[in-house]
């Protein structure tokens, strides 16, 4: 998720106010906050803001994330509590917030059914088209490269772990299949052959990412790529791969 000149502006702004509210708090003896330790207090506020925003922009579908959203606020938060004396909660106890993992991967087992799509055809009569989510939550390693595995709609989900598909050694069917891979941590390797048509949407919050030799390096990287005769092809591959860290290999062969 890209952070936007007007959002960074806005952070710096509450960070002086949040600085000056607590040191006037101080001086009246409301809390004991000084520049010393100001820093205290401001970073979990920027945990909670950040938190806050991924969650945001989860619910506006403008990115975001419900994950590292709400672990940032509750964690921010709870640092806050801490330095206003409502409980103990240092920086290094983060390791006691380990049961949100399964409340996470619990969240990521409620899977939506296979839907059914009703389109009409010129004639009039109507065409069920079988909408497929074969979507996980997993830890581990996926490996796509047995002789002429079926290349089928996709949405695959990895907490940590490393994906490798070589097209070459798939049966492809003739329409445009969507793939979509999504980890926290992890490598993705890829070969496709040179006659299949295909697109890629790959993004990492931290890594590099190398699709047909269009490369990106560090924070926040994008790369879209589309081969030229992708919209007039029968047979091609819509791929979408999202990863926090690590990187992203997509090679022609």
């Amino acid at each position: 998720m890209a952070m936007g000149g007007g959002f960074l502006r806005f952070l710096f702004a509450v960070v002086l106010i949040l600085a000056g509210a607590g040191l006037v708090l101080a001086n009246i003896g409301v809390m004991d906050m000084n520049m010393d330790n100001a820093w205290l207090y401001i970073y979990p506020s920027i945990f909670v803001l950040f938190g806050l925003k991924w969650m945001i922009d989860k619910i506006r579908q403008k990115g975001g994330s419900w994950i590292f959203g709400s672990f940032f606020f509750i964690f921010g938060s709870l640092l806050l509590l801490d330095r206003f004396d409502v409980i103990a909660f240092q920086f290094w106890d983060v390791y006691k917030l380990w049961p949100l993992l399964i409340i996470y991967i619990g969240f990521s087992f409620i899977r939506k059914p296979s839907r059914i799509k009703v389109t009409y055809t010129s004639d009039g009569n109507s065409k069920g088209e079988t909408e497929y989510d074969n979507s996980y939550f997993s830890v581990g390693e996926h490996d796509y490269s047995q002789p002429n595995w079926k290349v089928e709609p996709m949405n695959l989900k990895s907490m940590a772990g490393d994906f490798y598909m070589d097209f070459s050694k798939a049966f492809i069917p003739d329409k445009e299949t969507p793939i979509t891979i999504k980890s926290l941590a992890g490598d993705v390797n890829i070969l496709i052959p040179e006659n299949i048509a295909f697109r890629v949407d790959a993004s990492a919050k931290a890594g590099d990412i190398d699709v047909a030799g269009q490369k990106a390096e560090g924070i926040n990287r994008r790369v879209r790529y589309e081969t030229d005769d992708y919209a007039t092809a029968v047979k091609k591959l819509d791929l979408m791969i999202n990863m926090k860290a690590g990187s992203i290999r997509i090679v022609t062969v």
